[in-house]
């Protein structure tokens, strides 16, 4: 039996959960899932729970996930190193195999189950199943030569997202997992990151919330403290004074396009802490870096 005080916190940790239900029923939340979320079984499952949660009292998540640890250790099975420039992973053709293997199958199978196992409804998508994330091969600016551009393989620009799909599956309760694999016009697979999906993809369906899941507590500052609320103008600033650097740009710059071009709010949060969806979602003190357009 509870003693009093702890039935009172409980008590006031479910009251405090309803106005933010009531404000987000019905509204698409896009959430990027990888780090060590997707790979600790605790906490793999915290986060299966919190989606299926979150579907079941009106919202309707939407989830994207990385893969690259897994991958990694695919391609060192078969003989060869990741190499990344500017944050992207170099996709020669073989490569290409390995992460269609790795994301749209290993790993996006592995999250629908565990989706399932805890009384959702998941259904698995690649962007190529309907053709619905059309994708251009991307060139990188060379940094050391003014006016050049760098070929990293079958790594994808989005082109256009079809919302149609995602739509049909939000309106018979299913939550969607998708990999963030593109096609282009001619058929080609191209390798896109995950935190550039997730952003695009929040944009296209108009969702109230992106939340991209991490391994650290949000955005630091140079001296290493969380950054809790973040302007688009903050985070510019930010990108010139080189405080955002390496992996952490793609995250930043799909975030702030994100919430420049409609998403109401974009939350980087710590994917290392349990539960980390439901007390950024659900509670009046949230977790990691807010970020607003304004």
């Amino acid at each position: 039996m509870l003693s009093p005080s702890t039935a009172e916190e409980k008590a006031r940790i479910l009251a405090e959960a309803l106005p933010y239900i009531r404000r987000f029923h019905d509204k698409t939340i896009v959430i990027k899932y990888g780090g060590n979320a997707m790979i600790e079984e605790t906490l793999k499952h915290s986060f299966a729970s919190d989606v299926v949660l979150l579907k079941l009292v009106g919202m309707n998540p939407v989830i994207i996930h990385g893969g690259g640890p897994q991958i990694d250790h695919m391609l060192k099975r078969v003989g060869k190193e990741g190499v990344f420039i500017q944050g992207m992973r170099v996709t020669d053709a073989e490569t290409m195999d390995v992460v269609e293997m790795v994301l749209g199958g290993l790993v996006n199978k592995e999250i629908v189950n565990l989706i399932n196992r805890h009384g959702g409804q998941a259904v698995g998508l690649t962007g190529k199943d309907g053709m619905f994330i059309r994708a251009k091969r991307m060139l990188m600016q060379d940094k050391e030569k003014a006016g050049e551009w760098i070929n990293i393989g079958q790594v994808g620009e989005i082109e256009q997202i079809d919302p149609s799909l995602i739509a049909l599956l939000d309106s018979r309760d299913f939550i969607p997992v998708i990999a963030p694999i593109g096609v282009g016009e001619d058929g080609q697979s191209y390798n896109i990151n995950a935190d550039i999906v997730a952003g695009k993809l929040a944009e296209t369906l108009n969702a109230e919330k992106l939340i991209l899941l991490t391994n650290t507590p949000g955005v630091l500052d140079k001296d290493g403290r969380l950054l809790t609320g973040l302007t688009a103008k903050r985070v510019d600033e930010l990108f010139a004074d080189g405080t955002i650097s390496g992996g952490m740009l793609p995250k930043i710059d799909s975030a702030l396009n994100a919430v420049k071009h409609g998403v109401k709010s974009c939350h980087i949060i710590d994917g290392r802490v349990q539960h980390a969806l439901l007390l950024e979602i659900l509670t009046d003190e949230g977790v990691g870096t807010l970020i607003k357009a304004d």
